[in-house]
């Protein structure tokens, strides 16, 4: 049986090999991650043609996502990392000021004084340090240390609570877009999206250095959940991005904004990811914890469309037993049943009333297989959105581009396939290759549903057919 729950995993240093990752596409990895935060433009282009190569070799439509590094804060270089204790005074100050206390280190974002104040927590490095801020001016602030720990160079800097005036997009990501664009990205990630607009202006950027990506909103503080209905319908993909989210917000929180952020993009049509911290023991152990098991179990019965490996599997000691565990996990809830949130989509036009018609009809079929037409590969995640009980979805289109931009899309396997100039040649034609491949018996029946013009055929139809 097919998993319908989709893959991505990270490339780093354990993954970077061509070989590699021709294996985790085998295992059944769906689209691959470069993290711009850590990766070289000339490493960046040869994963690119690496996936590239491993996919053509295997017939199939693993895509590439670059994921920006977005408008960070970051603490500056030191020569010796500090052993902070309880207590402590630390100081953060503007680039071109000199330091006022031994502890002192230099923060990227020149405006941070003009956002905090006295009170404000700041978290460094992931949740690892906890500060309490004491004094701030225009050029530095002192904080007290609550947790002790080791700070580094370049540590990330979280402040929970509080708007920050930040870019959406940095003079890097700027750099990084259009290496994305270059290279033929299928997604592009944008880092702590915090309203709508931000997804607005990395697609006006991306499409005026002519990108056609799809745009995945990473959602990792809590403005971003406050906003979250209008940055589901700006952007393509919503990805829940539990590591900065999780410091953001107190911790017994999360698995609930998770649900409910799923939850809400069902109901408004659009994909999501679970990503972060997943198996995050597996980067030193070959089996996951109890507790691992159980929250990628959570997000597979929460019908999520796809799951994301980070450091797994770009440091990790056991990158492919990573992915052979997601797939066990997955596989093992989706035969049990899911949620049941797609359900709850909001049906506000005619190609998704169609979508759900179809749905109903072949889930009242015994050992049908659902059938999408469709050039842009809307009408395929619209009725993927009403999570189709059949484990044999498949979609056809004439783009490339679009097969593996479902690769992101729960349950779908997508061929590309030249339509002809009729609809009854062109199912004859799915038909024959579902056929070769046996995915199909005679006699099998097929709902056909399609969004595509033809002289006999209109838009958002539905056709029930016999192979």
């Amino acid at each position: 049986m097919s998993l319908k729950t989709k893959l991505i995993v990270t490339l780093g240093p354990a993954t970077e090999s061509q070989e590699m990752i021709g294996k985790l596409i085998d295992a059944g990895v769906n689209v691959i991650r470069l993290n711009m935060s850590h990766a070289k433009h000339e490493w960046a282009e040869q994963m690119t043609k690496y996936v590239r190569a491993e996919s053509e070799k295997r017939n199939a439509y693993t895509a590439v996502l670059f994921d920006l590094t977005g408008p960070s804060i970051r603490t500056g270089d030191l020569e010796e990392p500090y052993e902070l204790k309880e207590g402590d005074k630390v100081e953060f100050r503007r680039a071109d000021i000199a330091s006022s206390i031994p502890l002192s280190t230099t923060v990227n974002y020149p405006g941070l004084m003009g956002d905090v104040k006295a009170g404000n927590t700041l978290v460094v490095d992931n949740g690892t340090l906890l500060m309490r801020i004491e004094k701030v001016s225009e050029t530095n602030m002192i904080c007290d240390v609550r947790t002790p720990g080791t700070m580094g160079s370049r540590r990330h800097i979280n402040l929970p609570g509080v708007r920050l005036n930040l870019p959406a997009l940095t003079e890097k990501d700027h750099k990084d877009l259009a290496l994305a664009v270059e290279c033929g990205a299928d997604f592009i990630a944008g880092s702590f999206v915090r309203d709508a607009a931000h997804v607005a202006e990395l697609r006006k950027a991306m499409e005026g250095i002519g990108g056609e990506a799809q745009i995945i909103a990473k959602i990792e503080d809590q403005e971003a959940v406050r906003n979250i209905d209008s940055i589901i319908r700006a952007a393509d993909v919503i990805m829940i991005a539990r590591g900065d989210l999780g410091i953001e917000v107190d911790f017994e929180d999360l698995p609930i904004l998770q649900r409910r952020i799923v939850k809400r993009c069902h109901e408004l049509g659009k994909r999501v990811i679970v990503a972060t911290q997943l198996l995050e023991s597996m980067i030193n152990n070959p089996t996951p914890t109890r507790a691992e098991v159980t929250d990628v179990m959570n997000a597979s019965y929460e019908e999520a469309d796809c799951l994301m490996l980070s450091g797994e599997t770009s440091v990790g000691r056991y990158p492919e037993r990573c992915v052979e565990a997601l797939v066990r996990i997955s596989s093992r809830i989706e035969r049990s049943g899911g949620h049941g949130f797609g359900q709850n989509v909001i049906l506000s036009d005619e190609r998704q009333k169609t979508a759900r018609a179809a749905v109903t009809l072949v889930d009242s079929l015994p050992d049908a297989r659902l059938v999408v037409l469709t050039r842009r590969g809307v009408l395929a995640n619209q009725v993927a959105m009403m999570r189709p009980r059949t484990n044999a979805f498949y979609v056809f289109t004439p783009k490339e581009s679009v097969c593996r931009q479902l690769s992101l899309t729960r349950g779908v396997r997508a061929f590309r396939m030249a339509y002809a100039s009729n609809i009854e040649e062109t199912v004859q034609r799915a038909t024959e290759q579902l056929r070769k491949l046996e995915l199909v018996r005679t006699g099998t029946p097929i709902v056909v549903v399609s969004d595509i013009l033809s002289d006999h055929f209109a838009a958002n139809s539905i056709l029930l057919h016999h192979a």
